[in-house]
């Protein structure tokens, strides 16, 4: 069986685009259903001594931590957002409510959608959840 986003070639959703630079009400429900990027980034387990340079190591998704210490699971609309953020992450494309899930599964607080623009949103608390739990019932 193949992947649900074979065909995808990385570009934003211009709906989606269009909901997150208006702040729309109904992102929810649109976040929910629409195909997410989640960044995952090489973290380096072991370092050479001599060199510096990585003899070990492994990919991870990327969360950040506020001032509070709250963490948000980092996802992106396409990748150029993605790629404003950080050029060397690799996008994993997802829909939006297993994005929210994971976010919840891992102990993050939010769901931080294009933190580097061109418009970021969080989802966090009651939306989050909707978010994530929007997927179950789809189904």
């Amino acid at each position: 069986m193949g992947s649900a986003f074979e065909s995808d070639d990385g570009r934003a959703d211009p709906t989606l685009r269009l909901a997150l630079s208006s702040g729309e009400s109904s992102l929810t429900r649109l976040i929910s259903t629409a195909r997410l990027l989640v960044a995952v980034v090489a973290v380096a387990d072991d370092i050479d001594a001599e060199s510096g340079a990585d003899k070990d190591s492994h990919m991870a998704v990327v969360s950040m931590v506020n001032t509070a210490g709250e963490r948000g699971l980092l996802a992106f609309s396409g990748i150029d957002s993605m790629h404003l953020w950080n050029r060397e992450a690799r996008p994993v494309p997802v829909m939006g409510s297993a994005a929210a899930q994971a976010a919840l599964d891992d102990g993050n607080t939010a769901l931080v959608v294009d933190v580097a623009g061109p418009h970021r949103w969080v989802a966090m608390g009651e939306v989050l959840s909707e978010i994530a739990e929007y997927g179950e019932t789809s189904q």
